[in-house]
């Protein structure tokens, strides 16, 4: 069978490449500790797995609108709108089967050969696979540890040209934990503004947050028109196999959006968002409680890679990753992450996982238990001290 050209400018995403690896060692009885999915490990709060389970037993099992029921998105509009301090419509709401779907079809709908994407390195893998696939040029904007992973807007300025139809911004950022200060987004939105460029931002991990504010670039002058958010439930919710995400958008270009989908996938499972509905109605108490483990965690695992020689880690400010340098372990990233998946047992991702700026660097997911992250730590630095 002969593939279309295109698929060679595909790629995927490592997690579940090294997840596989891992799941290999077990099943020939080697002890693995899974620091390599961005997964939360608690369960789906109980109130919204039973809005799920009672939507599909009361007959929940049709189609739906391709942009969503109404109630999920008028929940969307309201929740959002509220922890941003903006006013949302529903109108301007797509929900999809999880947060995937927005890169994939923003990207497809805007960008195009000749185009320019400029999008954070190291930055979510999915990006650049995406504005490969579509024929449009990647532009990484480097993150930096000097600038504790944030972007650094002056450079960003230096990457715009007559050809830049779109920028993607992460915050809080996976793989690095970084969040951008309010003085980063203004930068960013006045340049978006000045060049009439549209923004992708990638808030999914907006609830997890450890130090400062969220700040959405949606809330700067001139960006309500130009600003496509992605959101979702996965991370907040612990709701990864339910796939649920969502785009908020400019109500002219939602329904582009909506026709992409009905072409692909055709609507989001009903019974998936009358559970995202409860998610967003419901108590606050299990996400707070998550992100109060997570915050303890962080601790753990920070601290914990800082006194291992030949390592040091800047603290994350949000998400549930740590980046820590193993620049001076004596091999490249990747061959660093299969030693210690091999030797030690501990599964991570290369740096290099999320792009070439990621060389020097691994991420490590912390949704783990904090005996877990302990036991890795001990692996990791018994590992180090094999190597000469």
């Amino acid at each position: 069978m002969k593939l279309a050209e295109r698929m060679s400018r595909l790629g995927t995403e490592t997690a579940f490449e090294v997840l596989a690896k891992a799941r290999a060692l077990e099943a020939r009885g080697k002890s693995v500790i899974h620091l390599e999915i961005g997964e939360p490990d608690f369960d789906t709060p109980a109130h919204v797995v039973e809005a799920g389970a009672n939507s599909l037993r009361s007959g929940d099992t049709h189609y739906s609108p391709s942009s969503g029921i109404p109630e999920l998105r008028q929940s969307i509009a309201r929740y959002a709108g509220r922890k941003r301090g903006l006013t949302f419509s529903p109108e301007q709401v797509v929900a999809t089967p999880g947060g995937k779907p927005i890169m994939f079809f923003v990207i497809l709908a805007l960008a195009q050969e000749g185009d320019e994407v400029i999008y954070p390195n190291p930055g979510f893998p999915i990006y650049e696979s995406m504005i490969n696939f579509v024929g449009a040029t990647p532009v990484p904007i480097p993150l930096r540890e000097d600038k504790r992973f944030r972007l650094d807007v002056d450079e960003l300025a230096s990457k715009i040209t007559p050809r830049t139809r779109l920028l993607i911004i992460n915050s809080p950022q996976n793989p690095t934990g970084s969040v951008l200060e309010r003085s980063d987004v203004a930068g960013i939105a006045e340049l978006a503004v000045r060049h009439d460029l549209t923004v992708l931002s990638d808030e999914i991990y907006s609830e997890i947050l450890y130090e400062g504010e969220h700040v959405s670039i949606a809330g700067f002058p001139g960006m309500a028109e130009r600003t496509i958010i992605l959101d979702g439930f996965s991370k907040t919710y612990a709701m990864t196999g339910w796939r649920l995400g969502y785009g908020i958008m400019p109500s002219g270009f939602a329904p582009q959006i909506t026709r992409l989908v009905t072409n692909s996938v055709s609507c989001t499972a009903t019974f998936v968002q009358k559970a995202g509905t409860a998610a967003l109605e419901g108590p606050p108490d299990d996400v707070l409680a998550m992100v109060a483990e997570f915050r303890r965690r962080r601790q753990v695992i920070v601290d914990g890679l800082n006194a291992i020689p030949r390592l040091r880690c800047a603290m994350p400010a949000g998400a549930f990753y740590a980046f820590p340098y193993v620049g001076d372990a004596g091999m490249d990233c990747r061959a660093f992450a299969d030693y210690l998946l091999n030797e030690a047992g501990v599964a991570t991702l290369s740096g290099t996982s999320f792009g070439a700026f990621g060389e020097g660097y691994l991420r490590l997911s912390y949704a783990n238990s904090i005996a877990n992250l302990q036991a890795a730590l001990d692996r990791i630095e018994s590992a180090i001290k094999k190597l000469r």
